[in-house]
């Protein structure tokens, strides 16, 4: 999936339109942006444990070229937010509103 990762204004009747109301659709957006960011974080974290030093002392401290490449790869990435927004546009995220079940019970 191919994400732009520049700011896009969107129409809030396309968001809101899988859901029937903008509101719960923000909500599903924002559960899956937060699933996305722990996911990246967790990666992020275990890439970068194999350059952690257990020095203390700031002269020795030195400049890995290998962890400013990952961390810049991981700065250029689209936000999660835009990736949930494209994900639920593209109707690749399953939701269900426990209130609506209920209802037809």
């Amino acid at each position: 999936m191919a994400v732009n990762s520049s700011l896009v204004t969107r129409n809030p009747t396309e968001i809101g339109q899988p859901s029937g109301n903008v509101y719960k659709s923000i909500v599903v957006i924002s559960k899956r942006a937060r699933q996305i960011s722990s996911k990246i974080k967790e990666e992020l974290s275990h890439k970068l444990s194999e350059f952690a030093s257990n020095v203390d002392n700031l002269e020795e401290v030195f400049e890995n070229r290998e962890q400013i490449e990952i961390s810049r790869f991981y700065e250029r990435m689209p936000k999660p937010a835009t990736l949930a927004t494209e994900e639920f546009l593209e109707s690749e995220i399953r939701f269900r509103d426990p209130v609506d079940e209920n209802a037809t019970e």
